[in-house]
């Protein structure tokens, strides 16, 4: 039945079409490896019970779970990345980032349904694990500052609340992606993607006027419309705002934990300073006084003191009164007033508007919180395309330059708490304050960022609308002596960046890869930080195959020498992230890379090809090997071919391979050749020695016989095949899926006959064999005619009729195609009969190889019928027509298959190289072939006739005779004398027989070796 080509079948294959996803909206994270699932399950405590099958299915589930999420999510970012790839053939406007935002917005969807999925989990574990860390925080929110105490504090986090956080901040990634692509590269057309989960940035209108009448909410959109770096801190600022709103604890969660430390209970925030007024009342009873305490109030300082007696109280309850008469509150209250400004710190860093501040402030009768936090431009301006319900149209047109300017005598002077500083230090941008209260690389990053932006508008409203500043309003005038950055200049983002990496407190958090990679974004170092990263992973990943080729103890002192990179080979889910940021990055603009940074760019892709073929995605290995360049894309492919072993799925590797335009036969050809240089890398044999170790099919008997037949080895070809002999097998079957590519392909396998053969005491032997039966040469001719031929045969039939038509005999064969192409004349080459000729002579080598492994198996298989009628006689059993037969076939198979060898064998080299192997190979082959021939032969004829005994004359005649091309192998060896040995006791076995037999039919040959004369330099 002739096979399909692969070309019929069909050719738009996409991962639409193959994928198993799960539909729209159904994603699922990488949880923990299976190992690490394992490891988990196996430190529970154990059951005092046996396990039945039902608890073996509930330990198991969670596994097949977790693999099923891996399965999905990764299929669903190639599905996304696949897509991308035919916007892409279709073209696009240069520098634009409508489709890959697409993209973008996709894998954040990915990433966020994954976090919806695990907050479903884990959140009520995450939520115990940050109002624990809240509550520190208030306790200590009068001591050192948290920066400098962040860096002794340690949470023991679950892996699955570390899972999660993981998850969130690879979402946050995307989103800041996302932001950054539009600020760099703005789409075309704004409403082109109007995704709803995807985050369209609405750059103000530079068309805008403004007039005296502007309100300021007008001057802040023209601000952003005309200053490009403002526009890029303004979006870093609102991510930042977003990271702290997803990352942080539930606003209502912060309010039950203020109740608590407050020591008051659910609803009684209306009450403000509760515990404070109680006490002002309670003097104000004793006084009989109806007018207001005052601080000179007589005995006042003695009588009005807090619990513990160690301060005086406040005389009276507005807001000011603490600073102003430099008195104190109850302890109770103090905690409230702390925890309050608390709550506003977190609402302004989590980038609340003040809509929902004053709703806030007004439910506990706080409002004049939310007017003094009322007039920051930002508050106003338009979010996700729609305006805020307040508007300040009706607001007067002048600056609130005055206004920042109180906010940072606010931050300066400190009031009561830090968190009330840093409430006006984000109001004023003054960036002392807000450092104080800095916990985290978001938090410090923040602060620096939103200073910066608000320094920039206050200049850009000076620069170009001065008379909307009141009079003499400017830094170092009166008491606004001062700087808004403090003690710090204003620094770009990969100078703040890297000075963020060198402050201690941040320094543990600084070095985690996502922070890494989202810093470099934020600096647009994307490219410094792939070649970084990228150089030092290849040096990781070549350090770890080395170490798994080293011993154990060896391997365990390199490891813990060796300083270890920031971004591990196994953190699969950190290289996914980086492996599509370049693939977006590289579709927009491929200009940011160089030849060093491509270089290691591709370490990356690389790394993820990996894990995609070891978990079992190797339909997906095609599409992200497309975007390597070519040797990377071989090499990496290379790799996982041999992986591969199901006949269905080779074939469609092979479609999705051409589909994408990568080059096959180099593919095919690299996998080999990978696979044999890590072969010599371990030590398997001596690639310095280019020799082929002589076959060990004899061993001496012992008989005290000074000349005795020696014996067949036992099983001389071997059994064990190891797993890199498997992978050679295995990737050259993928030749039989390539269509064409005749000469090639016996070329190949010619190799790998070499590369088996050439291994030391007989190594290879079973996997040359191995090879031999799973791609034989008949198989190859019947898959690879119908391309060549255009009909299916067997090119072993082709001149089967003829006298010269033997394979092992190519000489009138290839003489003919020979003459056929040195004669001009090119019809008769390209007539039918020349191309079959041309196959027939390509396939010199590998046929002749084959044959040698199969006169191997049979004298292996001869070996074993003799070692089972050895047994039976030595048991005592009759030697019956049952043995006779089986060592009758096991005889003639040997003969028959040793007959190619003896005429011509391996005497058609392509080139003078390949002429030192073949002469090597004969050499460490024929001799000891022959040798064990004579044994079958002279054995062979004790069980099923004597009459074999004359085969042997017919082997002294082939080696004397004038054209033989056996006597020099023999002589080149040394073995001439062991070959004359094994003949005389043959034809002394014959004289014996002779003897034995007179009277009976004689046989009408004749002992062809005693009347044989030939010179003596023949068998010196």
């Amino acid at each position: 039945m002739e096979e399909t080509s692969i070309e019929d079948e069909t050719s738009d294959l996409s991962l639409e079409n193959i994928s198993t996803a799960s539909a729209e909206g159904s994603y699922y994270p990488v949880g923990p490896t299976v190992s690490a699932l394992t490891t988990r399950i196996g430190s529970q405590p154990a059951s005092p019970a046996w396990p039945t099958i039902n608890d073996v299915h509930r330990a198991l589930r969670p596994l097949q779970a977790t693999a099923d999420r891996v399965g999905k999510q990764v299929e669903e970012f190639a599905e996304t990345l696949d897509r991308l790839s035919k916007y892409r053939q279709q073209g696009k406007p240069e520098r634009d980032c409508t489709h890959a935002l697409t993209l973008v917005n996709g894998y954040r969807r990915i990433a966020q349904s994954t976090v919806d999925y695990l907050q479903g989990l884990h959140a009520p574990e995450k939520q115990t694990r940050l109002g624990k860390e809240w509550k520190d925080r208030l306790r200590k929110s009068g001591s050192a500052t948290d920066l400098n105490r962040r860096q002794n504090e340690h949470h023991s986090e679950s892996e699955t609340v570390e899972d999660l956080k993981r998850w969130e901040q690879e979402e946050q990634t995307w989103h800041l992606l996302g932001l950054m692509l539009q600020v760099e590269y703005p789409p075309a057309d704004p409403r082109a993607d109007q995704t709803s989960s995807g985050e369209q940035l609405a750059r103000p209108s530079k068309d805008t006027e403004i007039h005296q009448y502007s309100s300021e909410r007008e001057v802040w959109a023209h601000f952003l419309a005309h200053d490009d770096q403002a526009w890029e801190r303004h979006t870093v600022v609102e991510w930042l705002k977003a990271c702290a709103d997803d990352s942080s604890q539930e606003i209502d969660q912060v309010i039950q934990n203020l109740e608590e430390n407050a020591d008051r209970g659910s609803g009684l925030w209306a009450h403000s300073w509760l515990y404070t007024k109680e006490a002002i009342k309670g003097q104000k009873r004793l006084r009989s006084w109806p007018q207001a305490l005052a601080p000179d109030s007589p005995g006042i300082d003695t009588s009005l003191r807090n619990s513990t007696q160690t301060k005086s109280l406040v005389t009276q309850l507005d807001p000011d009164a603490i600073t102003r008469q430099n008195r104190a509150l109850q302890p109770q209250d103090d905690n409230f007033e702390r925890a309050t400004w608390m709550a506003c710190w977190n609402m302004l860093r989590r980038g609340q508007d003040w809509e929902y501040i004053r709703a806030w402030c007004q439910e506990r009768v706080e409002n004049w919180r939310a007017i003094t936090m009322r007039g920051d431009p930002r508050q106003h301006a338009q979010r996700d395309g729609k305006t805020l319900p307040y508007s300040d149209r009706n607001a007067s047109w002048q600056s609130r330059e005055l206004w920042r300017k109180s906010c940072t005598l606010a931050a300066r002077t400190g009031g009561i708490d830090k968190y009330e500083a840093a409430v006006y230090g984000i109001l004023s941008g003054y960036l002392p304050s807000i450092q104080n209260v800095c916990r985290s690389w978001n938090d410090y990053l923040f602060a620096h960022y939103n200073s910066y932006l608000l320094r920039s508008f206050d200049q850009h409203v000076a620069t170009n609308f001065p008379d909307r500043l009141p009079h003499g309003l400017r830094d170092g005038d009166g008491p606004f002596e001062f700087t808004m950055t403090g003690s710090h200049r204003t620094q770009s983002g990969n100078q703040l960046l890297e000075r963020m990496r060198r402050l201690k407190p941040l320094a543990d958090e600084a070095k985690d890869p996502m922070k890494q990679l989202q810093g470099s974004l934020i600096g647009k170092s994307f490219d410094s930080f792939v070649r970084k990263h990228g150089f030092q992973l290849l040096l990781e990943r070549h350090r770890q195959k080395k170490e798994a080729k080293t011993s154990g103890d060896a391997a365990q002192a390199q490891t813990e020498d060796r300083k270890k990179p920031l971004i591990r080979p196994d953190d699969y889910q950190l290289i996914r992230i980086i492996t599509h940021v370049l693939l977006i990055f590289k579709d927009i603009e491929y200009s940011w890379l160089d030849k060093a940074r491509s270089k290691a760019a591709e370490v990356f892709v690389e790394a993820y090809i990996d894990f995609l073929g070891k978990a079992g995605k190797q339909q997906l290995l095609p599409l992200y090997a497309s975007r390597l360049s070519r040797r990377s894309a071989v090499r990496s492919l290379g790799r996982q071919l041999p992986l591969i072993l199901d006949y269905g799925e080779r074939r469609t590797m092979m479609q999705l391979m051409k589909q994408h335009g990568i080059d096959v036969p180099s593919v095919l050809n690299e996998q080999l050749w990978t696979i044999m240089n890590e072969i010599e890398v371990k030590g398997d044999h001596d690639t310095a020695d280019p020799t082929f170790p002589t076959l060990q099919i004899l061993e001496a008997r012992d008989d005290g016989q000074r000349v005795s037949m020696p014996n067949i080895r036992e099983g001389f070809m071997g059994h064990a095949i190891t797993d890199d002999q498997h992978d050679l097998i295995n990737g050259f079957e993928w030749y039989l899926l390539l269509d064409g590519y005749w000469e090639k392909t016996l070329a190949t396998g010619a190799v790998l006959y070499k590369h088996f053969l050439k291994l030391p005491d007989s190594k290879g032997l079973a996997a040359a064999k191995e090879l031999s039966q799973r791609v034989s040469f008949s198989t190859l001719s019947r898959k690879k005619t119908q391309t060549i031929l255009g009909r299916v045969i067997d090119v072993t039939d082709i001149f089967g009729g003829q006298e010269d038509g033997m394979l092992g005999n190519h000489d009138t064969v290839t003489s003919r195609a020979r003459a056929s192409r040195h004669s001009g004349d090119r019809s008769k080459v390209d007539s039918q009969q020349g191309k079959e000729r041309y196959l027939l002579e390509q396939s010199n080598s590998f046929v002749n190889l084959e044959q040698l492994l199969h006169v191997l198996a049979a004298l292996e298989g001869w070996q074993g019928a003799m070692k089972d009628i050895s047994r039976n006689t030595d048991s005592g059993g009759p030697l019956g027509k049952q043995w006779r037969d089986q060592m009758r076939d096991s005889f003639e198979l040997v003969e028959e298959r040793i007959q190619p060898l003896l005429h011509g064998w391996l005497q058609h080299p392509r080139n003078d190289n390949d002429a030192s192997e073949l002469e090597q190979i004969r050499r460490a082959c024929l001799p000891e072939i022959v040798l064990a021939y004579i044994v079958v032969v002279n054995s062979s004829a004790h069980y099923v006739s004597r009459d074999l005994l004359l085969k042997s004359l017919d082997i002294g005649a082939a080696v004397a005779s004038k054209d033989s091309d056996l006597a020099s192998c023999f002589t080149a060896t040394g073995r001439m004398s062991e070959l004359v040995d094994s003949l005389a006791l043959t034809s002394s076995t014959m004289l014996m027989a002779e003897e034995q037999g007179r009277g009976k039919k004689k046989t009408s040959a004749r002992l062809g070796i005693w009347s044989y004369k030939g010179s003596p330099d023949t068998v010196a």
